[in-house]
């Protein structure tokens, strides 16, 4: 089973890609099925199909749905809202507070994850392919399992009364769910992200940012995708001809920067003159972007995230973060667990056991991420 996350700047042709993936790997005869948590659900659009909330056949092998994050929402959280409720009054808040407690901003993005999550673990499907929301949105829902879990950690740590036992069993199904959760998106093997631009600095800029963010969050990203490259016009004439030319010179320009920024593969796919609707027309799609290669083919992970070697009395700590040139960093320290903050993307990261007694001494950053030098001896 593979799931791969289609993510992007808006505008930049993700749902296209996402659905013409899908149409690529049941054309090989793979079961497969693509759906979408952009509100925006121009999923319908790509196939010229009507969708809904349930996976409908749009070709063989391939199927489509639309997540409909409302509609969970309306059917299961007011549930396990009121044992939240009633859990948190139980603690010895008052009404006002306890309604205040189970206020969880996103839980709508959260419950449209767990479905995807629904329909990777069905064993129905050979690849699960993901149209993901913009950028901004897809590493909020990313962050949700984690950020839920811990609040949901903090819930079922209060005091109970007696009364209150089926609200902590359902509590705690939930922490336990979403662990599961966490454990499918950061696992490489079976998950992925491919993350969608089109060849504009500012672009490539959010681009860099956000392999950051998501190296930070522990998920894997696969590749990056290039799309709406202008045309080569190589016999040409006229204005125009020199118009595409000279935009296109830009583009490779700026393609050529982030190839040597990257470890990571560069797809990239021509701009269309008409957009492509309809399996048949995704499909051609995918053979410009895949050539004869796998779309499901997974990328070998690079470096873990944390790394520690011993250095004489010292250790040294590598945290591995693809950090673009200007990247805002800051490194805090709170008891056992360093606080990484990138571009606004915040994380706790718990540190090893060994080193929870020493304390850092010297932080640097390159392209590899951060290095950090720990000596014995932590001040409290």
């Amino acid at each position: 089973m593979r799931v791969l996350l289609f993510t992007g700047k808006g505008g930049v042709g993700k749902t296209t890609l996402a659905a013409a993936t899908a149409a690529r790997v049941a054309a090989a005869g793979r079961r497969v099925l693509v759906v979408s948590t952009d509100p925006a659900h121009s999923l319908a659009d790509a196939f010229g199909v009507r969708l809904g909330a349930d996976p409908s056949e749009v070709d063989t092998a391939l199927h489509a749905a639309h997540v409909d994050a409302r509609g969970l929402v309306d059917r299961y959280w007011p549930t396990l809202r009121t044992h939240l409720r009633g859990l948190a009054a139980g603690a010895g808040l008052d009404a006002l507070d306890a309604e205040e407690l189970t206020v969880l901003p996103g839980v709508d993005e959260l419950l449209a994850l767990t479905e995807v999550a629904r329909f990777a673990e069905s064993g129905t499907w050979d690849a699960l392919v993901v149209d993901c929301g913009p950028t901004a949105e897809t590493l909020r829902l990313l962050a949700l399992p984690e950020a839920v879990a811990g609040y949901l950690d903090r819930v079922r740590g209060t005091r109970l009364i007696p009364d209150l036992r089926a609200t902590a069993a359902a509590v705690s199904t939930l922490a336990d769910h979403l662990s599961g959760l966490r454990a499918l998106l950061t696992d490489a093997g079976t998950t992925g992200v491919r993350l969608v631009l089109t060849p504009e600095r500012l672009v490539v800029a959010e681009t860099r940012r956000t392999l950051s963010a998501l190296a930070l969050r522990g998920v894997h990203v696969d590749a990056l995708i290039a799309n709406r490259l202008v045309p080569r016009a190589r016999r040409w004439q006229g204005p125009a001809a020199a118009w595409l030319r000279t935009r296109r010179s830009e583009q490779d320009a700026v393609l050529s920067e982030l190839d040597s920024s990257t470890a990571l593969p560069v797809h990239r796919v021509e701009h269309r003159a008409h957009e492509p609707v309809g399996a048949v027309a995704l499909r051609a799609v995918a053979q410009e972007l895949y050539g004869d290669t796998d779309p499901l083919a997974a990328r070998a992970p690079g470096a873990p995230l944390l790394s520690v070697t011993a250095d004489g009395a010292d250790y040294l700590l590598a945290i591995a973060l693809p950090l673009g040139a200007g990247s805002d960093l800051d490194l805090a320290r709170v008891g056992d667990d360093l606080v990484v903050t990138v571009d606004g993307v915040r994380r706790l990261i718990a540190l090893p056991l060994v080193l929870r007694r020493y304390t850092v001494t010297d932080a640097e950053a390159d392209d590899a991420g951060l290095h950090l030098r720990l000596a014995p001896g932590r001040e409290d």
